[in-house]
């Protein structure tokens, strides 16, 4: 079956052609829901468990056709996507087989209430998603220092990237998990290393994991909100 990959539908023109060779490319986009840096982010209206999704409940009816149509497995939230924090971080947890990261306050009731023996980690950054991919092996890549530390303290493995070479339009910078999706073994990423200081260190990184790294355009790092993958 051909994969849904979920992208803002501002990434760079490159980037979205090139993600079509991984599978259906569904462009997101919303109006009048949340602020407009942030409004075509994935991450936003969407929090992925093992084995569901939980999406904000105005999230835009198209995709959640879509996702009937694709027989994803879904399930609505509780609380709306606002124009303002907390209120946009709502789903931007993130959650593995073992772990629930996330801040403390912020997550909707589903997402706890679908937990299953995943252990807590309370970190200070309300945008978990995006800061944060989640790699096999309970491996990660974080740009936020505190979330560094705290999956450092549980033994985790780990790496910090510096967010300041991130594009997100509208802000100074944006984060590493937000420019960046996976396809089996493969991590898609929004953008080339080669205009990131931590090139090596990224590479080492993967590779160690035995990721194979695809670049979707020449162009700095971009984050969109992560690029989903189903």
């Amino acid at each position: 079956m051909k994969k849904l990959i979920i992208a803002d539908k501002k990434l760079p023109e490159q980037a979205k052609k090139n993600l079509k060779q991984f599978g259906s490319l569904i462009e997101f986009s919303t109006q009048s829901i949340t602020y407009e840096a942030i409004s075509g982010h994935p991450d936003i209206f969407t929090c992925q468990l093992p084995d569901k999704i939980i999406l904000a409940p105005n999230t835009p009816f198209e995709y959640l056709e879509i996702f009937e149509n694709a027989k994803i497995n879904f399930e609505k939230g509780q609380q709306i996507v606002g124009m303002e924090y907390p209120q946009t971080a709502i789903y931007n947890a993130v959650v593995t087989e073992n772990y629930f990261i996330f801040k403390k306050d912020i997550p909707d009731k589903k997402i706890i209430q679908n937990l299953s023996s995943q252990k807590s980690i309370l970190v200070k950054q309300g945008y978990c998603r995006c800061n944060l991919l989640s790699l096999k092996n309970d491996s990660f890549i974080t740009s936020d220092k505190n979330i560094y530390k705290n999956l450092s303290q549980e033994k985790l493995n780990v790496l910090y990237v510096d967010p300041k070479q991130i594009i997100l339009p509208g802000f100074k910078h944006g984060f590493f998990g937000g420019t960046a999706g996976i396809i089996g073994n493969d991590v898609l990423i929004s953008g080339s290393l080669k205009y990131c200081s931590d090139k090596e260190k990224i590479q080492n990184f993967l590779t160690n994991l035995n990721y194979s790294i695809i670049e979707l355009y020449d162009g700095p790092l971009f984050d969109g909100g992560s690029i989903l993958c189903f």
